[in-house]
């Protein structure tokens, strides 16, 4: 390509100079992974990672061995929704990570804090390394699945992760409002200049229950996640509603006890989704 630099670590870009799969890391050498999926989308707000917790939630429930992986390392939520206070540590060169009530192991940057408002002050090359260290450097043991919650757009972290972690697929999420098509448009476009695998597409936020006469009110304007599984070819779709059970469930520490249902479809098609070669040697 024109103007290109030889340093493919820098550029998204998919052309036939770039070394497939160049800069994929090997996992910790005390670490094996069957399946990786991450949880992404074009901007924030939307609900990555509470669609990435019940992902995690609903597959440990089936018993499966569960780890996230949060790369979302200024905005890191995911040690709270499970209620986890203890801190990862280190032993004998590598990080061990904690674990939630129901066995699924969290790497988060708020495990290594001192306190869960300090703020993670860092440039973006700093960033990017914390969530590939979050991979390399982390004793996961043996897991079935592991999820990684996003931030949100196409910047640096996202692409270090699609680069350097090998991908099963990718969830996106996203919202019932006049911009989403954009907003999918853009996640979807990376993950195909990546070559990974679309796993399916979750509406959060989708409609509201009334508690009184049972009716569903789309407040948010009307559900586009078919369309938008049929534009995109993904193979599944979910609707998640507003839920005041799940909020109350979530800021409560207490995930694990929240519906996973909604997510059936595209949790079926993760467990359709490639194994990974990621065992380091």
């Amino acid at each position: 390509m024109a103007n290109c630099t030889h340093d493919c670590s820098t550029c998204s870009s998919n052309c036939g100079t770039r070394s497939k799969n160049s800069f994929i890391k090997p996992i910790n050498k005390h670490a094996s992974v069957k399946r990786v999926v991450a949880v992404a989308s074009g901007k924030g707000g939307v609900g990555k990672s509470l669609v990435t917790a019940l992902l995690a939630v609903r597959a440990a429930a089936r018993g499966y061995h569960v780890g996230i992986l949060d790369a979302d390392i200024t905005g890191p939520s995911i040690p709270k929704a499970f209620g986890v206070l203890g801190h990862a540590y280190g032993t004998d060169g590598a990080i061990q990570p904690v674990a939630a009530k129901s066995g699924i192991k969290l790497m988060s940057m708020n495990t290594l804090l001192e306190h869960e408002d300090d703020p993670v002050v860092w440039r973006g090359s700093l960033i990017a390394g914390a969530a590939t260290q979050f991979w390399t450097d982390v004793e996961w043991g043996d897991l079935d699945m592991m999820f990684i919650d996003m931030p949100p757009g196409t910047g640096d972290v996202p692409l270090t992760v699609f680069q350097s972690i090998p991908l099963s697929g990718v969830v996106v999420v996203t919202t019932p409002q006049d911009l989403v098509e954009m907003i999918v448009g853009k996640a979807v476009n990376m993950a195909k200049m990546m070559e990974i695998p679309l796993l399916g597409i979750a509406e959060n936020m989708s409609y509201y229950v009334c508690p009184d006469c049972g009716k569903a009110h789309e407040i948010f304007g009307a559900s586009r996640v078919e369309g938008l599984k049929e534009k995109y070819g993904f193979p599944a779709a979910a609707r998640l509603p507003l839920s005041e059970a799940t909020r109350t469930l979530a800021d409560g520490g207490r995930i694990e006890e929240a519906d996973t249902d909604p997510l059936a479809e595209i949790f079926a098609q993760i467990e359709r989704s490639r194994l990974i070669e990621n065992r380091a040697k």
